[in-house]
């Protein structure tokens, strides 16, 4: 074929992609040889381009999978926004800590997150285009403090572009502050108030000694009750500063190796015998499970929790159970290669919403409670190495209630975890 044809063919394999293609050019000056030329020299860029918008476009991909993954490792939450605040990026940090599902990912940020709205207002108002606050934010019936960071973010020509959220849970880091402000506040009252109280019960039980005999007819029992208060309410106050002082100077554990099992037979058995109407199931494993614990201290701790779980069943036959509600508590035990988890779930009144607090002094669900047990029993299971968690409990069998679970990881002895992984290989 002539001039024309292979540049006609050449133009069609450039139109279905092929840049490679090359004519053959022509000798002379003439519209024919030059268009040769130029059809090549443009083959030639148009190469040039593609090669250099392919690597560009692999550069941008790279930058993509490398921005997804940091912000899909990192533990902030971080929500981008559009111009109009609709989300439409979430890392996975946010999904876990807002509980998000995927139809909420492009819903406008004040629907998705209502507790974000007021702080939303503020940074698209505020000079510096950033805004910062703790915002507290009700998931699957916990109370979480996040602390929300806020921001615009705009084009090289100051155009809005939309707006970022960072956000971090610090519930822990808040619960970790007011417990340190509440053993201080516990030291200075076991030492301020500790002190007056053994000679105030000393001088009203004189005063009963000396006057009341010395009182006339009528008197005499006014004083007697009189002093009896005084000495009452000493003993009360007493009590309460002593578990003021075990919250605020824990002893250190004298631990040993112990089976505790037996421990928790001991805790279980004392509560059956204060609430015969409560089933108690205990789930134990055959084989010893044994610890490097201070016996008293966990004791006390596996008690008071049992006790915990009696007392909310009982908040909820006050308020009224459910119908058909059997009053039950499950305790169960159950070691791995290292640790042992225990939990002691009740379908009794169940958690508040802000759980987290009931580990601070002087937050209790019981009307006569100190709200002093918790913080004790953490501090003990913390002491041995432990966590202690409080979680909503599974319903029981045939019951639509839940009640609490609270949850003990322990370390076992090192030579219990050696006889488990024994068993494991077998």
């Amino acid at each position: 074929s002539g001039p024309v044809g292979r540049l006609t063919g050449a133009a069609q394999q450039v139109g279905a992609g092929d840049l490679n293609v090359q004519v053959r050019e022509e000798d002379g000056d003439d519209e024919i040889a030059m268009l040769g030329r130029y059809f090549n020299q443009m083959t030639r860029q148009l190469k040039g381009q593609r090669e250099t918008l392919l690597e560009n476009t692999d550069q941008i991909e790279r930058r993509r999978r490398l921005f997804d993954s940091v912000l899909s490792s990192v533990t902030s939450g971080v929500v981008g926004l559009d111009p109009e605040g609709r989300v439409t990026f979430v890392n996975r940090s946010a999904m876990r800590l807002l509980d998000w599902s995927e139809d909420q990912q492009s819903l406008p940020l004040t629907l998705a997150v209502p507790e974000f709205g007021p702080l939303f207002e503020t940074v698209k108002t505020a000079t510096d285009e950033v805004a910062q606050a703790e915002v507290k934010v009700s998931r699957q019936g916990a109370l979480e403090n996040l602390l929300v960071r806020m921001a615009t973010r705009r084009a090289k020509d100051g155009d809005l572009e939309g707006y970022v959220v960072a956000f971090d849970d610090v519930t822990d880091l808040v619960s970790a502050q007011r417990m340190a402000a509440w053993g201080d506040v516990a030291r200075r009252i076991a030492h301020e108030i500790k002190n007056p109280l053994t000679p105030i019960q000393l001088s009203a039980e004189r005063i009963r000694r000396k006057f009341g005999p010395k009182m006339a007819e009528g008197d005499d029992d006014a004083l007697e009750q009189m002093t009896g208060v005084i000495i009452r309410q000493t003993g009360d106050l007493r009590r309460i500063v002593d578990e003021f002082s075990k919250f605020a100077r824990m002893p250190e554990p004298e631990t040993s190796r112990q089976d505790i099992r037996q421990l928790l037979r001991d805790a279980v058995l004392l509560q059956q015998s204060r609430q015969e109407d409560v089933t108690i199931n205990l789930d134990l494993p055959t084989q010893p499970v044994m610890a490097n614990i201070d016996g008293t201290m966990i004791s006390q701790a596996l008690t008071n929790l049992i006790k915990n779980a009696g007392e909310a069943i009982e908040t909820l036959k006050k308020e009224g159970s459910p119908e058909g509600h059997v009053p039950q508590i499950r305790v169960v035990l159950a070691p791995d290669t290292r640790h042992l988890r225990l939990t002691i779930a009740d379908n009794g009144i169940g958690l508040p919403e802000d759980r987290a607090r009931l580990f601070e002094p002087y937050v209790t669900t019981r009307s006569e409670g100190t709200g002093l047990g918790l913080p004790i029993v953490k501090k003990i299971i913390e002491e041995h190495g432990g966590s202690l968690t409080l979680e909503t409990a599974p319903a029981f069998d045939g019951q639509d209630h839940h009640g609490a679970m609270a949850v003990i990881a322990l370390p076992l002895a090192i030579d219990t975890m050696t006889d488990q992984g024994d068993k494991a290989d077998e």
